[in-house]
């Protein structure tokens, strides 16, 4: 109350007309409102009413502790993956944005949604936007809302994406596709939390921590005059980026096994696992849809395999692989320094694991240790002794 000012009792008694108007609100309409106004209100009414005070007092006193976040569940457990779940457990004790980039089918929703299953905010809202899936002359009302009228066939009020996310997350896929025009009222949201509805003049103040992904180079869409600049570097104050499965074959089995539990659950088809041949055939795959595809290659399997394990006939779409084994004639020559090198890269993408560096050379675990010991190669799990000397003379075999 500002100084000086009084106010006389009967203007403290609320009037018949007031409360009418009070008993018109709904627990519901007050749960619309952003969790700040609210509480602002109740202390201003607070300060005047020291029951209410007092009573307020009690109930933050009386606050549980909030929940520790659970660790989210990451799947595969090759480097790269231990650095994502490394990050994301960082990612979760913080509200600043996150930028998520990679390759279509890379898993990006999976990762958002652990970032906020991770965090504070868990109980609250997580809503998924694909920018590229609106068209382009509804972004603005998906995103920020309209009222009544504010363009045709706007027959109601409606609260956009981001007002349904108030508390929670808000999910950008595909932010890249996003039209230029709209990427500023985007900016001005992140900025300041604030949005305006379609057709209103009122602006909303709302809580949303902001998580986007692209699969595009956005440098590149900024040189292109397709992305803003300003808004890059505020959407990218955290970075998660997530390789292609091609580069991390050492998790392929681990995922093809946790999809093929899923599947054989979900038709009610026991499987037991797979074949060596299949396994091989999965692991050698450049699977050029990523994790996407691979969890449709084995959940088909499991609807078109006979018998307790998947083997090679069932995974339909990996005969015409374009990573296929080479042909004997032009592969490389034993003990040659291109085996060496093929040998050398296999192992640093699969962090040495034996049965994925097999798989992607397109050889036994026999031929692979021989190999080990042809190029005099010492694993750092001591799994391949030195050899008495290079070439095919030191291995016979």
């Amino acid at each position: 109350m500002p100084e000086g000012q009084t106010v006389s009792r009967e203007t403290l008694m609320p009037s018949r007309d007031h409360m009418a108007a009070v008993t018109r609100v709904s627990v519901d309409d007050l749960a619309r409102l952003p969790a700040q106004r609210l509480a602002r209100l109740l202390l201003e009414r607070a300060a005047e009413d020291p029951t209410l005070l007092g009573r307020l007092y009690e109930t933050v006193e009386a606050r549980p502790a909030p929940p520790v976040p659970a660790a989210p569940a990451i799947v595969g457990d090759g480097p790269a993956m231990r650095r994502i779940a490394s990050l994301l457990a960082r990612f979760g004790r913080t509200d600043e944005p996150v930028l998520i980039t990679g390759e279509s089918g890379t898993g990006k929703e999976l990762l958002a949604r652990a970032i906020h299953d991770g965090s504070a905010r868990a109980q609250r809202p997580f809503v998924a936007v694909n920018c590229a899936a609106i068209p382009s002359g509804l972004v603005a009302s998906e995103l920020f809302g309209h009222e009544k009228g504010a363009f045709t066939g706007a027959a109601a009020r409606n609260p956009g994406q981001i007002e349904l996310a108030n508390g929670g997350t808000l999910f950008l896929d595909e932010i890249g596709d996003m039209p230029i025009g709209l990427q500023g009222h985007l900016l001005r949201f992140l900025q300041e939390g604030q949005i305006r509805r379609l057709g209103a003049r009122d602006t909303l103040t709302l809580d949303v921590r902001i998580v986007s992904a692209t699969n595009v180079r956005l440098a590149q869409a900024i040189a292109e005059g397709r992305f803003r600049e300003d808004l890059y570097y505020r959407l990218n104050v955290l970075t998660l980026p997530v390789p292609p499965l091609r580069d991390r074959t050492e998790d392929v089995a681990q995922l093809a096994l946790h999809f093929l539990r899923i599947a054989a659950e979900d038709f009610n088809r026991p499987k037991e696992g797979f074949t060596a041949e299949a396994m091989a055939a999965l692991l050698r795959h450049r699977w050029p849809g990523n994790v996407r595809e691979l969890m449709s290659v084995v959940r088909r399997a499991v609807v078109v395999g006979d018998g307790p394990l998947i083997g090679t006939s069932a995974l339909v779409g990996l005969e015409d692989d374009p990573a296929a084994p080479p042909d004997p004639a032009v592969a490389p020559k034993p003990g040659s320094e291109q085996e060496r090198a093929a040998l050398l890269g296999a192992l640093e993408r699969t962090d040495e694991n034996i049965t994925a560096t097999a798989g992607a050379l397109n050889v036994s675990r026999v031929t692979l240790y021989r190999m080990l010991r042809r190029h005099g190669i010492v694993l750092k799990r001591g799994l391949a002794a030195p050899p008495v000397g290079r070439g095919e003379a030191a291995v016979p075999g």
